[in-house]
């Protein structure tokens, strides 16, 4: 005979354990009897430091590109737009090898650089064909005192 309980009669058999309010299943959807997880993460460890990576640096040589390239333009007509489109190519050489930043800047001084030298070749021709034009057309047949004479 088992030992009475407070409340319990000697002969009275325990009452059942109660009944799970979820069924088989737990609250957060375990089987019943087996551990349930909290509903947020535990931390996995000490946060990690934050470790700063500079950026590559620019390549120099594409910054000058595009200010030779502008210049060109602006002071110089486009005559010296081929020297800054040479850099511009010189650069994304370096770019690539190096692992700089800079290549749009590069490319840039590139179109800048031959579109100015084309505008210059193309202005150059024009002025040598406005001369030549000039130069067929001019009547030389007059002399000092304005008489007509070839």
């Amino acid at each position: 005979m088992t030992t009475p309980t407070w409340g319990q009669q000697p002969d009275e058999q325990p009452p059942p354990p109660p009944t799970q309010p979820y069924g088989q299943y737990g609250q957060y959807g375990q089987p019943v009897g087996q551990p349930v997880a909290p509903p947020y993460g535990q931390p996995v460890g000490p946060p990690q430091p934050y470790v700063f990576t500079p950026p590559a640096p620019t390549n120099g040589m594409a910054i000058a590109s595009l200010i030779v390239s502008i210049l060109s333009l602006t002071a110089c007509v486009g005559a010296t737009g081929f020297i800054g489109a040479i850099l511009g190519h010189m650069a994304k050489g370096q770019i690539r090898r190096n692992n700089e930043q800079g290549g749009g800047i590069a490319t840039a001084g590139v179109i800048v650089g031959w579109a100015g030298f084309a505008l210059f070749v193309i202005g150059v021709g024009i002025i040598v064909a406005i001369a030549i034009f000039a130069g067929e057309s001019y009547d030389d047949c007059y002399n000092d005192y304005g008489a007509y004479t070839c």
